[in-house]
């Protein structure tokens, strides 16, 4: 590679690390997911599964793997500043955990009332609605008790958590790595990702399998991908060419039955790239990140927005805008009113670390219970 070649490190450090591309795909791929959901909320299950079946899937199926892309590239930046797991850890928690309870809370307790069929007594006393906050731990519960049962995609009022289990396993897995030495190794990690893909691949021509949306590995896959294309972003070419051909042979891929794993790779890239553009930052994308706030709340509002309309009314260009608006509303409550303000206690994770580190100085092997996440380059600041 000539020394004058633009690299992804190169742009993000044009970007002094913060460009505005990836906020722009953040929130455009959260308002896509609250799209694709319309077709589901409004159709049902035969028309959805009539859409995912042809051409339109390679698209709609794209949408998931770049956010778990975006996901391990910003995160690796997060990972690598960390002055040990304890940090890393603890940011993960507070940017989850407290828009996950709000939203979990405002499910159960005001939508869930107001659109149940059962009495209330019997609401608040069904063991479906206890278990229901058993989702602000990762243990995802899709239903809650009478709710929904007459919409064309039944009984589900958040769809949208499927994927949560799985963010919450490459948190796991980075950890677990930096603990087994492979995270601040950044050929050894990309070796375990190759590897591991090679392995879906072949266990996903075995089975011959193939569902709607990509499988929940797949997104794990791309996360690493990500993480390993912010560890080598000194060292891979920022091309626009690269970028089409990713493009297509992601597309390609997710268009042929079996081998959407084969689009892992070039989707990261694709997603890589396109969040190392700088368009100019919009007042409104520079206010705040409100994608969480988009998948937390899209489904329950979408669902909600499909049974207060009249069978007649509920097609897409009637039922998406009014649920796109609400959504975004609740978005930004979320992310100023709980998101922003649970990030604020840093400071008191800072104090928690600098705890953790007196207590493993003083124990012997104590640097093997909390240890560093990488081995600092270059310093920059965070970017997530």
């Amino acid at each position: 590679m000539s020394p004058l070649a633009t690299t992804l490190g190169s742009r993000l450090a044009d970007a002094k690390n913060r460009p505005s591309g990836f906020d722009y795909m953040r929130l455009v791929l959260a308002v896509l997911v609250v799209a694709s959901h319309t077709i589901n909320v409004c159709y049902g299950h035969k028309f959805t599964q009539a859409v995912w079946s042809g051409p339109a899937r390679a698209p709609l199926a794209l949408i998931l793997p770049m956010f778990f892309a975006l996901s391990g590239f910003l995160v690796a930046g997060s990972f690598e500043r960390c002055r040990t797991i304890v940090s890393f850890c603890g940011l993960r928690v507070l940017r989850l955990l407290p828009a996950l309870a709000v939203d979990t809370l405002i499910a159960a307790l005001l939508i869930g009332p107001f659109f149940t069929t059962l009495p209330l007594h019997q609401y608040f006393t069904d063991p479906e609605f206890r278990a229901y906050f058993l989702n602000i731990l990762g243990d995802v519960h899709f239903e809650l008790p009478g709710m929904f049962a007459n919409n064309p995609w039944p009984d589900a009022i958040n769809q949208q958590l499927w994927t949560l289990p799985f963010e919450l396993a490459c948190y796991v897995a980075l950890t677990i790595a930096s603990y087994a030495g492979m995270a601040q190794r950044p050929h050894l990690l990309l070796a375990a990702s190759i590897g591991a893909n090679v392995l879906l691949v072949a266990l996903a021509h075995r089975s011959g399998s193939a569902g709607m949306t990509v499988h929940g590995p797949m997104l794990v896959l791309c996360f690493f991908y990500g993480v390993c294309a912010y560890q080598f972003r000194n060292r891979i070419v920022w091309s626009s060419w690269l970028c089409v051909l990713s493009g297509l042979v992601a597309v390609i891929c997710l268009s042929v039955r079996g081998a959407d794993y084969f689009a892992a790779l070039p989707a990261a890239y694709l997603t890589v790239f396109l969040g190392l553009t700088q368009p100019r930052r919009h007042r409104f994308v520079a206010s705040g990140d409100y994608s969480y706030g988009i998948f937390l709340y899209g489904f329950p509002i979408q669902q909600s927005v499909a049974a207060m309309l009249a069978p007649a009314a509920l097609t897409w260009y009637v039922h998406f805008p009014i649920s796109l608006a609400l959504t975004l509303l609740f978005a930004m409550m979320s992310w100023h009113g709980v998101e922003k303000r649970a990030l604020k206690l840093r400071g008191l994770l800072d104090r928690i670390e600098t705890g953790a580190l007196h207590i493993a100085a003083a124990v012997p092997g104590g640097r093997y219970l909390v240890p560093a996440p990488a081995v600092r380059i270059t310093k920059s600041p965070t970017l997530e």
